[in-house]
């Protein structure tokens, strides 16, 4: 279980030049969850994310993960909770000089894995997305929806225990999103792993999370079951952004928040 407690990020605090990103933000994500967390450009979605991930530490309240703030961790105790949560970047961050294999088993060449453990699990992983043969191939070499696999892959090398998405979708056609949703829905089924996913495609949500958090101008505005959330908005937000998705442009991809 994820506990978000009170979450405050506010950079260059006490500058002329501050900006509130996150609110007092509070909400649960339980174990097995497909979670969804949308909202407007801007409204704080990627520094919610880089929270999660410990890519940026709150300046106020809690990041509990079972029953421990991550938030406050350093040295060892931080380099294990960053391995207890994988993340897929929204733009791959793969590296272009390795083959696909040597990607996936980067993070265990991190950790100190020899290259005899790592093989059998960066074969497995491969299996799992669906690239077993790709294994000696360059990123360059690979479609978008290929390059997300690997991401995919490597993020799920430490076995984490969270899959953190940032916009896993946004560069991919309609028939390799679905495909990408699929395997997510995979992922989650055979592995256990809780999946939360950052995005403003409200048929992402709608497609795969059985709950969603709806963000607002830095705050927590609505969540809940999905389709609760979607069939009885409670917020002007929730409404606009399901008016766009419906009928409308859908929102931009959020630039700096």
């Amino acid at each position: 279980m994820i506990e978000i407690d009170h979450l405050t990020k506010v950079f260059s605090a006490g500058t002329p030049n501050e900006c509130v990103a996150l609110s007092d933000v509070t909400f649960t994500i339980e174990d097995g969850d497909i979670f969804g967390i949308i909202g407007m450009s801007g409204a704080g979605k990627s520094t919610l994310l880089r929270c999660l991930s410990l890519l940026e530490t709150p300046t106020s309240g809690r990041i509990m993960q079972d029953g421990v703030d991550i938030s406050t961790l350093k040295g060892k105790n931080l380099i294990e909770a960053h391995r207890k949560t994988g993340v897929v970047f929204q733009g791959y961050n793969l590296l272009m000089q390795k083959t696909v294999a040597e990607n996936v088993a980067f993070p265990l060449r991190l950790a100190g894995k020899k290259k005899a453990e790592t093989a059998p699990r960066v074969a497995q992983l491969l299996d799992l997305v669906g690239l077993a043969d790709k294994a000696d191939n360059y990123p360059a070499q690979l479609s978008g929806g290929q390059m997300q696999r690997v991401a995919i892959a490597r993020a799920l090398a430490s076995d984490p225990k969270v899959l953190l998405c940032d916009e896993p979708t946004s560069a991919l056609d309609s028939l390799t999103t679905s495909q990408m949703l699929d395997l997510l829905v995979d992922i989650n089924r055979k592995l256990g792993i809780t999946i939360v996913i950052i995005t403003h495609a409200l048929n992402v949500v709608r497609r795969i999370c059985n709950k969603v958090a709806v963000i607002d101008a830095a705050r927590y505005a609505e969540g809940g079951l999905t389709r609760d959330v979607f069939a009885t908005p409670r917020t002007d937000v929730t409404r606009r952004l399901l008016s766009q998705a419906d009928g409308g442009a859908e929102p931009k991809e959020e630039e700096q928040a």
